[in-house]
């Protein structure tokens, strides 16, 4: 198993720095807490320290295009510092603001455009793509478990419930129909099934 390493240690100060004064969304909890438990579920099963790194950088590229940051000087960061085993990680289960043609696509046409990826995504990416949904979603149900109002929590996300819920659904089917059938897949199942009994 997987535990502390100093290139663990470097994608945390270099997530860190990259996501800096960034909050989970409706939450003053800095986006930090998110990679570091996509890579504590990540240990918790097995993965390699590549791939544990790879969870840990997985939204740098797609969120940090911010402060002289682009997108391609943050690709040729990662794949200095890390790797290019690493990057090819990272931008399997990055989400593109353009297609193949160059066009800018729309909330929805990313999440298609994303779920049809992950074809062509490594092992890697998959797990990557599991933990990522079951944190996310489990943070969601925390949140909401802690609320009288669940349209607070809801509506932190621009599809609603009704559009979040079925985005985790679809990767879950996605991930299935492509014969991801890791451990991992037992607990990503029971979350989804938890969002869609939540109120």
């Amino acid at each position: 198993m997987t535990g502390y390493s100093d290139r663990i240690n470097h994608a945390l100060a270099f997530a860190a720095k990259h996501h800096d004064q960034q909050v989970r969304k409706g939450t003053r909890l800095p986006y930090l807490t998110h990679a570091a438990n996509v890579a504590l579920i990540l240990t918790r099963y097995g993965c390699d320290e590549t791939t544990v790194v790879g969870g840990i950088l997985h939204d740098v590229v797609e969120d940090c295009v911010r402060d002289g940051w682009t997108h391609a000087m943050l690709v040729s960061r990662i794949a200095e510092k890390f790797g290019a085993d690493v990057l090819a990680i990272v931008l399997g289960v990055t989400k593109r603001r353009l297609d193949d043609a160059g066009n800018e696509m729309d909330r929805d046409e990313g999440v298609a455009d994303y779920i049809e990826r992950l074809a062509s995504a490594s092992l890697p990416s998959l797990w990557i793509c599991a933990a990522d949904k079951i944190h996310n979603g489990n943070a969601t149900l925390a949140d909401l478990r802690r609320t009288l109002d669940p349209m607070s929590v809801w509506g932190r996300f621009n599809s609603g419930r009704a559009g979040t819920v079925a985005q985790y659904r679809a990767v879950y089917d996605r991930l299935t129909m492509l014969g991801f059938a890791a451990p991992i897949m037992a607990e990503l199942r029971t979350t989804v099934e938890q969002l869609e009994a939540a109120p």
